[in-house]
């Protein structure tokens, strides 16, 4: 095809697809990573008081951790009936859960009103959160995946990513006017609760688009062939474990480096800047703020050139490319000047983007489509629990044992090594068909 024909936009049913997926993800990502950057700026002080501000933000790292436990169990849960019933319905149920569980939050009393039992509630609320989040992502790429064509899928499929900057966007720029305009003592009284409480009015906007896409062409087609041959399909997750498990293995070890990098560059940054290096909170925030507009505007590139030279070469480019600027990352952060400080930020997710921007597509296609949902979600979020629930809790334990940023950039080195060995064990995918049968696993090299 030639390049002219590639460039031609979508029919406006597809842009819609594609718009909904990226406000849906938006709104869901913003909602999951409000909860990260309130870790590290309110709940150590308001939920886990103690004498030791480095080990209350531990103990507040330590919940936003516990979401991640409750991803897996999202992923393969929705994944199941995902694969049963369509991608559709399960992304509204995702939104919902997730909207109503940050809403929640907004009201919650603190361990000043009622004790201990308002870091058990907030507890619950991110467990709720995590399951929501754990349905979400995989419903959300493959709907946009299976509406597009093969050849531009990559650029496409990167949009839904596109959401995770945009809701990290909006919770940042939400805490940091909030922070610009008020006093500390207004924000850690009331003012931490506004962006809580304004996910109520979002998920009302994300459902109402939400509601009105098609299910995805490819899984009709699939539902159909299934009924007509009456074919008795065994458990989504059967099938995966038994015929798909190298290419779940691929997908999480593909996941390391992104999914470590992106949450010391946006959370851990935060805890570095305002305990060890003395500065205000705004200046962390305006930074990641500036950072993320970047990611933004640059996943789809990331994606659209993944069409290009394919999913394992641009992988690749992020996963070196991460490892080699962690390096610079925490000597920009020391010099203590917000210019640097935000350089360090924004180029360290420009690389994230060569990662996150093929991602929805390369693991899109590394699975059938009776059994995509369940295979995509549960490599996505089983590595979630080993690389993003803990790279906070683990550079903030590396900083405070050894009282030195060394130990942190070997950390992400060692992620991005396995992310290499990864990638480097999958085929190329770029062009892969997605009305694969769940029998037609795609091959992997030795």
């Amino acid at each position: 095809m030639s390049n002219a024909a590639q460039q031609v936009p979508p029919k406006p049913s597809f842009a819609k697809v594609v718009i909904a997926s990226l406000i849906g993800t938006t709104i869901e990502w913003y909602d999951f990573f409000l909860y990260g950057s309130a870790a590290a700026l309110v709940f150590n002080k308001l939920f886990f008081p103690t004498a030791d501000p480095l080990t209350g933000t531990l103990l507040a790292f330590t919940t936003y951790a516990i979401g991640f436990l409750a991803r897996p169990l999202g992923g393969l849960v929705f994944g199941h009936f995902g694969d049963k019933l369509g991608r559709k319905k399960l992304l509204v149920l995702s939104l919902v859960l997730m909207g109503g569980a940050t809403f929640a939050m907004g009201l919650l009393p603190t361990y000043a009103a009622i004790g201990v039992g308002a870091p058990l509630l907030l507890t619950f609320l991110r467990l709720v959160q995590g399951f929501a989040l754990g349905g979400e992502w995989g419903g959300a790429v493959l709907i946009v995946s299976e509406h597009g064509s093969a050849e531009r899928r990559g650029f496409w499929a990167s949009w839904p990513q596109a959401g995770a900057p945009a809701g990290n966007l909006l919770a940042t720029a939400v805490l940091a006017v909030l922070a610009g305009v008020q006093s500390d003592e207004a924000f850690l009284s009331w003012g931490w609760r506004v962006p809580f409480l304004l996910s109520g009015a979002l998920v009302l906007i994300g459902l109402w688009i939400r509601l009105s896409v098609s299910e995805s062409p490819v899984f009709l087609e699939a539902q159909k062939k299934a009924e007509a041959q009456k074919i008795q399909e065994k458990p989504p997750i059967v099938t995966v474990v038994r015929e798909h498990w190298r290419e779940v293995l691929i997908a999480m070890g593909a996941r390391m480096a992104e999914n470590v990098s992106y949450y010391v560059i946006t959370a851990f940054i935060l805890v570095y800047i305002t305990t060890e290096l003395g500065m205000t909170r705004s200046t962390g925030l305006n930074a990641v703020l500036i950072a993320s507009a970047v990611h933004l505007v640059t996943i789809p590139m990331w994606g659209a050139l993944s069409d290009r030279i394919g999913r394992r070469t641009t992988y690749l480019i992020g996963a070196v490319g991460i490892g080699l600027w962690m390096f610079a990352f925490f000597a920009l952060l020391d010099t203590k000047s917000f210019l640097p400080i935000t350089l360090a930020a924004t180029v360290g997710l420009l690389l994230h983007g060569a990662m996150y921007g093929p991602q929805a597509a390369f693991f899109s296609e590394l699975f059938g489509t009776k059994v995509r949902y369940s295979g995509a979600s549960i490599g996505y979020q089983l590595a979630s629990i080993a690389a993003g629930a803990v790279a906070p809790l683990i550079a903030t334990a590396l900083l405070a044992t050894y009282d030195s940023t060394f130990p942190v950039v070997l950390y992400v080195l060692g992620m991005c090594v396995l992310t290499v060995i990864a990638v480097l064990a999958a085929k190329e995918t770029k062009g892969t068909s997605l009305n694969r049968t769940v029998t037609e696993p795609t091959s992997v090299s030795a």
